[in-house]
């Protein structure tokens, strides 16, 4: 695997929440740089050997805009 998505979003009690898209990883933090660092430690630990390891993280910010009608 060259590269791993994670889709990124507000979450609802605070902070953000992290999802790749196509390994079973979820992680959380209060803060974007410790978001960064939690997906880093998360993507090493799922994938153990580094051949599998994918050399690109790549964010997908998604953010919820509400207007009034």
């Amino acid at each position: 695997m060259s590269e791993i998505i994670f889709l990124v979003e507000d979450d609802e009690e605070g902070g953000f929440i992290a999802k790749a898209l196509s390994a079973s990883i979820y992680t959380q933090a209060d803060t974007i740089e410790e978001l960064r660092v939690n997906i880093k430690d998360a993507v090493s630990c799922h994938f153990d050997c580094d051949e599998n390891k994918p050399k690109i993280i790549r964010l997908h910010f998604v953010h919820d805009e509400v207007m009034a009608a």
